[in-house]
């Protein structure tokens, strides 16, 4: 096998997706000559999380362009702290300082419309049927339901967990802002990318972009690979 001559690309998904998330990115990046992984953690708990992101990167080599969508910023920027990421890139993304949370960060920006379409039961917080335009509106209606049957189901006391770390201190970062999220507000996306001092890219999508504009994201992620390479 060719020794890689270039970065690896991690993904970390957020809260009502998994993996599969990234599946309209990952051929071609792979194509394209990149290792890549996608982090499947279990919405369990933001330590268990961010431990499920940084043994994954245990397993791919550096240097790695570490991509977090949603909560998934949240994971990157603490797991991002690990001696092969070289860069960041945060899709509608939370970015919580060293001294916030998840739902400390969102509480500073107006609610949206998604958490009238949310239920909690068994202690986990679900998303309900009629949450979809919120979430994923500009995809076709059997991509919405695709990814309301695979998403992850996340514990109820996620958000207000705290561990260590805040990588984009330390690590170039290109941030993807949806000015059409109704998920995680867009000014919160932008304040975040301001404060990170991240190459910003505004997107007029829902809170998944990677899903209804690909080639857009992918273009983001392939800057930052180049610039790390």
């Amino acid at each position: 096998m060719p020794a890689q001559t270039k970065p690896s690309i991690v993904f970390a998904h957020g809260l009502w997706a998994d993996g599969s998330c990234f599946s309209k990115l990952i051929p071609t990046l792979q194509a394209e000559g990149h290792e890549v992984f996608a982090s499947q953690h279990g919405l369990d708990s933001l330590a268990s999380d961010v431990a499920c992101v940084d043994f994954t990167l245990n397993r791919v080599p550096g240097p790695i362009v570490l991509v977090g969508h949603s909560y998934g910023g949240t994971l990157i920027t603490k797991a991002g702290t690990h001696d092969r990421v070289s860069a960041l890139v945060y899709i509608a993304a939370l970015a919580p300082a060293e001294d916030e949370t998840s739902q400390q960060q969102q509480e500073q920006f107006p609610r949206t419309p998604v958490f009238e379409h949310i239920e909690v039961a068994d202690g986990r917080v679900w998303l309900k049927p009629s949450g979809l335009p919120d979430f994923c509106g500009d995809l076709p209606e059997p991509e919405q339901k695709l990814v309301l049957a695979t998403g992850g189901v996340p514990d109820a006391d996620l958000f207000n967990q705290q561990v260590p770390g805040t990588a984009w201190r330390t690590r170039p970062s290109w941030y993807i802002v949806a000015n059409q999220d109704r998920t995680v507000h867009p000014d919160l996306e932008r304040a975040a990318a301001q404060r990170m001092g991240a190459k910003t890219y505004d997107l007029d999508s829902s809170h998944v972009p990677m899903l209804s504009h690909p080639e857009f994201v992918l273009g983001v992620i392939r800057e930052a690979a180049t610039a790390v390479a």
